[in-house]
């Protein structure tokens, strides 16, 4: 029922195209600031609900609705805008996430900038090696954010969306969205330069070969930023002995960003994935593997 609802909300994106301050046909938009994109275009339900002060979250607490946050500069083309909404929404597309959707994706207008004239991309510009996991080791203790790959949060959404009561701290936190997700973690570090999804980064420059090879032989061949990545989670490696990952904790404890041995890593692994030199085509969530991709040859 709430899939039906959902599209129904998504197909009353009119078609008739904003305008921007010139008064012009409005097509694309440029993120001012890190902008959320979520699957629905009824944001005040997320932000607020029923009560206005209630975060719409599933059994783990995270915002399944959230795509990944945009950031400042992300170039989006408006396909439509969405009728009697209370502030302007736009339904969206974006190079920065070109993965499908049956809803669509939409962007709160208050957090771009309109332009009739397409923009130059975002540019993305890869930063040092070290540079990266410095970064990485920074985000330590972050919480993990579904869709999150801004681990300091964007406090404009408690102005834009300002809940109706006080809040407590976990859910100002996450009403900013203050986190990441595995591959956000990722996102972030590297200035928004490597595929958002883990299915883009299943195939992300170039395999490491490690079929048939034993724990030993892969901690001998891996490289600082190799990625141990299947269908659904990604581990970034720092050096030989650990890695760090962003997971989702639903017993209680809330997951987060954290350092762990690469041995225990792989130990780990074994009963669950086997060891592969490239993702299977048409691989999905059900593919029981894992590969190691290598991007990053610099310094």
């Amino acid at each position: 029922m709430r899939f039906f609802i959902v599209a129904i909300l998504a197909l009353a994106a009119s078609a008739l195209p904003p305008r921007h301050a010139a008064g012009a046909p409005a097509s694309y938009a440029v993120a001012r600031l890190p902008t959320p994109m979520f699957n629905i275009p009824d944001f005040p339900r997320i932000f607020g609900g029923s009560d206005g002060a209630t975060l719409e979250t599933d059994r783990c607490g995270q915002i399944r609705q959230l795509e990944f946050v945009a950031l400042p500069g992300t170039v989006f083309r408006i396909e439509g805008s969405v009728a009697d909404a209370p502030v302007p929404v736009y339904r969206v597309t974006t190079e920065d996430y070109p993965y499908p959707s049956r809803t669509g994706y939409f962007i709160d207008g208050r957090l771009v900038n309109l332009t009739s004239e397409k923009p130059q991309q975002r540019q993305r510009n890869l930063p040092p090696r070290r540079e990266v996991i410095d970064r990485l080791l920074q985000a330590q203790g972050s919480i993990y954010v579904w869709g999150g790959n801004i681990r300091s949060g964007i406090p404009e959404l408690r102005e834009l969306y300002s809940p109706k009561k006080p809040t407590a701290p976990e859910t100002t936190a996450r009403w900013e969205l203050r986190g990441v997700d595995c591959s956000g973690l990722l996102y972030e570090a590297t200035d928004g330069y490597t595929p958002r999804n883990t299915s883009a980064l299943l195939h992300f420059g170039s395999g490491v070969p490690i079929a048939g090879r034993s724990d030993e032989e892969i901690m001998r061949a891996v490289k600082p930023l190799d990625l141990i990545v299947w269908d659904g989670h990604v581990l970034i490696i720092l050096d030989r002995n650990r890695v760090i990952e962003s997971y989702l904790d639903c017993s209680g404890e809330g997951g987060g960003v954290r350092v762990r041995p690469l041995r225990n890593v792989l130990e780990g692994l074994r009963p669950k994935r086997e060891a592969l030199d490239a993702w299977p085509t048409g691989g999905g969530k059900g593919t029981k593997g894992f590969v190691i991709r290598r991007w990053h040859e610099g310094q």
